[in-house]
């Protein structure tokens, strides 16, 4: 076997084909030849796929951005990258090249990727794919915030349920989050800083995501988390580490003294579950929350009564 892979390994490397292995925690495990000379990479490196984004943006190679903050972006498109078993899309280097990547997400949240150099096909239509791209992207994608939308989060929800029966252990969790008294900030601080306060919060717990999690906004100050192969203490430690994070953040830079926080109320999927079930259990356990004097996390079993709070 040993044997097997080296010849695996050394073939992968003298391949026109660009192969890389993230980690569930989006770290880079592997890379062949022609996939680091692409993207800049040392060959016994393992950075992370913002890493290699940001340093590469910075430094005028590797993928074409053409945007006017890389943060932002960032945000957007971590909000869907791996939220999927599989994706196929197009892509541009600054040198010129063009490239058709597919993405494979693992049941344990590695992902695989493969890539094709497809520079002198249908160079004609490529303004027209990017356009249509470009359109499923807006359309999945909150506008003020960057991250995913009600529409893509919904149907993560649905995919999460899906895997029902798959495989062995939990199915998933579902959580709403809710920022506390936002009301009264925005009628405080006025309603620019209140979009502040909903990029910065969208912001702080994106940064701290799974690759397998899927964060979004789904109206007004309420975002919604799906945490696929995940039971319920695990997630509410998930919560406890973003709560905590996001109790010492600074949301709005004119006014350092301020601090929120988020009622959270989170459920874990259950074999009878539907969507509509699922959220509604979540958004009672949300409601207790908030009865509970806010800046807390009320965890709710499925089918059952609320379990506990932490906060």
């Amino acid at each position: 076997m040993n044997e097997v892979l080296s010849r695996l390994v050394a073939g992968f490397d003298q391949s026109a084909i660009f192969i890389a292995l993230y980690d569930q925690f989006d770290r880079l495990r592997y890379a062949n030849a022609a996939f680091r000379s692409a993207f800049f990479i040392e060959e016994h490196e393992e950075p992370t796929w913002p890493e290699i984004m940001r340093r590469n943006f910075e430094a005028g190679r590797g993928t074409v951005l053409r945007i006017g903050n890389f943060d932002e972006w960032l945000i957007s498109t971590q909000s869907r990258r791996g939220k999927i078993a599989f994706r196929a899309y197009e892509t541009d280097l600054v040198d010129g090249r063009w490239l058709w990547m597919k993405e494979s997400v693992l049941d344990d949240g590695w992902m695989l990727c493969v890539a094709s150099d497809i520079t002198a096909l249908h160079a004609h239509t490529r303004d027209l794919r990017q356009d249509r791209d470009s359109a499923v992207k807006v359309a999945y994608t909150d506008e003020l915030t960057g991250v995913a939308n009600r529409r893509f989060v919904m149907a993560r929800i649905e995919d999460m349920l899906r895997r029902q029966g798959a495989t062995g252990g939990p199915v998933g969790c579902l959580a709403i989050l809710d920022i506390d008294n936002f009301k009264t900030i925005n009628d405080r601080y006025g309603h620019p800083a209140g979009d502040q306060i909903l990029r910065a919060l969208a912001s702080t717990i994106s940064s701290g995501l799974r690759r397998v999690d899927c964060f979004g906004r789904v109206g007004g100050e309420e975002f919604v988390l799906v945490m696929p192969r995940t039971d319920g203490n695990e997630a509410v430690l998930i919560l406890e580490r973003m709560l905590a994070r996001v109790r010492v953040s600074q949301p709005l830079k004119d006014h350092r003294d301020l601090r929120i926080t988020f009622s959270a109320g989170v459920t874990e999927a259950a074999s009878e579950d539907i969507a509509l079930s699922l959220y509604a259990r979540a958004d009672k356990a949300l409601y207790q929350a908030k009865m509970l004097g806010r800046n807390c996390i009320v965890l709710s079993a499925g089918g059952e009564e609320d379990l506990s709070a932490n906060g």
